[in-house]
């Protein structure tokens, strides 16, 4: 019922900055929580960033906070994860998630994109 689709992801230097794009479609979204998860192979799938639709209200993981900031153009049914000051550890597959409510755990959202490769090199 509703697609996620993730772009932006590539190479950068540490210290560098991104901005991944989730477009959305097949609904709307108004009500809806949209977040970023991140995930490395063999590991637990982490909680970056989370955008409640309708207010704007914003919340992040704490391995990201003060350097990572999501937003939304409710026009483009888009959501942002602009991502600066990028260091190694931020490598990971990086997926757009959408669910009606805010939680932190990736079981509980009900819409997943396919991912975009985020890679930070020294």
């Amino acid at each position: 019922q509703v697609q996620l689709v993730e772009s932006g992801g590539g190479l950068v230097q540490t210290g560098g900055s991104l901005r991944l794009s989730c477009s959305a479609s097949g609904r709307a979204f108004d009500g809806y929580v949209m977040a970023w998860f991140r995930q490395v192979p063999g590991k637990e799938r982490e909680f970056a960033a989370a955008i409640r639709w309708t207010s704007g209200n914003t919340y992040y993981g704490n391995s990201v906070k003060g350097r990572f900031t999501i937003s939304r153009d409710n026009a483009k049914n888009t959501v942002y994860l602009q991502m600066n000051s990028l260091k190694p550890e931020d490598t990971a597959v990086y997926y757009c998630a959408a669910n009606q409510f805010y939680r932190v755990e990736a079981a509980a959202y009900d819409y997943w994109g396919q991912g975009t490769q985020v890679t930070v090199s020294s």
